[in-house]
């Protein structure tokens, strides 16, 4: 049987509350809840705590060849069978930050390896909308797009 002791349960807060302070931790946050080794379990709580309840992810269907979205629960659901079979870690190689009152946009340039440290599997970009509320950034949208042979990073968006 797991519990948290009070120790536990106040570091888990404060990590959660550093996470949201800035826009740095708040990507770093991000990108740390989705990955991990194969089977691994993804922190979803802490990644709940980093999206405003009204979030929603959108991406292009390669499939249906059209724009789809879902929540993050439907996200967390899709991203749960993946990790069982494969390990995943994604990083921010560059980032682009534009902020206007208590909004802000995010485009955040990725690579996906399949192992920790491994060769880059894919690439992409994120981009992100974040509300600052309550005395915290929240990521209430975000949209991403791999790159392709037909769709490449420009480099403007690729590392500094």
């Amino acid at each position: 049987m797991a519990f948290m002791t009070a120790g536990n349960l106040n570091a888990q807060n404060k990590t959660l509350e550093n996470d949201v302070r800035t826009i740095d931790a708040l990507m770093k946050a991000s990108y740390e809840v989705v990955s991990g080794e194969k089977g691994a379990k993804r922190q979803w709580e802490r990644d709940n705590y980093l999206h405003h309840p009204k979030a929603v992810y959108s991406y292009f269907d390669r499939k249906k060849q059209e724009q789809a979205t879902m929540t993050l629960t439907e996200f967390h659901k899709e991203t749960d069978e993946m990790v069982f079979s494969t390990a995943f870690y994604e990083k921010e190689v560059n980032r682009e930050v534009r902020v206007f009152g208590n909004i802000a946009h995010v485009w955040s340039t990725y690579e996906t390896t399949l192992e920790k440290d491994g060769k880059v599997e894919r690439r992409g970009i994120n981009s992100i909308q974040l509300i600052f509320e309550n005395n915290r950034w929240y990521i209430i949208s975000w949209t991403f797009c791999g790159e392709t042979d037909q769709n490449i990073i420009p480099k403007t968006f690729d590392r500094n």
